[in-house]
Order: structure tokens, then sequence, then C-alpha cells
């Protein structure tokens, strides 16, 4: 097993590093070989540049500002997202990566003809875990659409592998939430992941 954590969170004092650690003891604990990125502890750069947008559909010179990220997207086979939801969707710089760092020909082939849509790039990655935490409630991000969760969920679930296993866990009210709450939600991440982790590598076909 071969996971890509994407962790993105701007202080060290948060609760999603406790989520994060969390993660990276179970998967360690499992025998996963891991890669963490840490977006704000590197300083990545979310911006889509005009260079970068003009040469977006431009392969190799694409992936140059963002090689290691595309690297580590065809190395694994597991990729886990850990972050905050805000404005019920994804930080900026979390989508600021997506945007970047899934460029044609890693991520996803490019239509060829007319009418044609695009074509998965990442199938060699069969396990997705998201876990978040949200400020409002359940009802709300779901009545308003959770975009965050559908983005990563669905969207980008899509351009996995076709059998793709999916593991979410989401604290709700985290302005109003207690150590019992927290402590709640840490068990809950632990035992979707272990299930994710366990789970059988789905067969294309």
């Amino acid at each position: 097993m071969r996971a890509l954590v994407i962790y993105c969170h701007p202080r060290e004092t948060s609760f999603n590093r406790g989520i994060r650690d969390l993660v990276l003891t179970r998967l360690s604990a499992a025998g996963a070989e891991v890669r963490l990125r840490d977006l704000y502890a590197e300083g990545f750069n979310p911006v889509m540049s005009a260079y970068d947008h003009e040469t977006y559909e431009t392969v190799p010179e694409n992936r140059k500002r963002v090689e290691r990220d595309c690297t580590d997207l065809e190395w694994c086979d597991t990729l886990i997202f850990i972050y905050p939801t805000w404005w019920y969707g994804l930080p900026a710089m979390l989508k600021g990566w997506l945007d970047r760092a899934l460029v044609p020909d890693v991520a996803f082939i490019m239509p060829k003809s007319e009418g044609e849509d695009i074509k998965p790039g990442l199938t060699h990655i069969t396990k997705l875990g998201v876990f978040t935490t949200c400020g409002a409630s359940r009802w709300l991000t779901f009545l308003v659409g959770a975009p965050g969760k559908r983005t990563l969920t669905r969207g980008l679930r899509i351009i996995l592998a076709k059998r793709c296993k999916t593991a979410f866990a989401a604290h709700f009210l985290m302005d109003s939430s207690t150590p019992e709450s927290r402590a709640k939600h840490l068990t809950r991440v632990q035992k979707r992941l272990d299930r994710l982790i366990a789970a059988p590598t789905p067969k294309e076909g």
C-alpha cells in the first residue's frame, strides 16, 4: 500500500493535526509506505499563474512546476485528504493544489475529438479517504450541497479506479465541539480508515 496524504491546515494546534497524526499512525501500523504533503508547511503556491494556465494542456511542460506533486500522484495507490471545511467547501490552498497538480496526462486524458469527454488518468488509485471538520451542522452543510465533499468523493473519484473504495468522516459543529465529541470523531476516523486499509484492492473490468 502506497498512501499519499494531503494535509491542509495553517495552524499547528488544530484538531485537524490530531486527525492527521492518527491517520499516519494507522497507516504505519498497517505497513503502508506513506508520503505526507503538508501544503501550508511547505508553502505550496495555490495560485494558477498565467503561465500555468497557458501551458496547462501542453505535455509534459504542464507538470514542470508541479513535478513533485505529479510524481506523488503517479506513485500512490491510496489518496487521503485531511482538511477543514470552510464556507462549505475546500480551503483555497487545497483547491489550488487540485487546480495546479491535477494536470492533463497525469490526472486525466484530454478529449481527442469533438463531443468526447475526458478520460480518467489515475486509475491506479484504488482507495480514497476524506477526513474533514465543519463549523456548520450536518443538515445545513447538506442543505447547501456539501460542495467540498462532492468535489473529492464525486468529482475526483471519477478519475480514479472504477471501483475505488472510499472512506469519509466529518466532525460537524466544530465551533461548539467538546473533548468528548472530538474523541468520538477520532474513533470514527480510525474505524473508517482501518476498513479502508483492510478492503481488498478492487479489480478492473
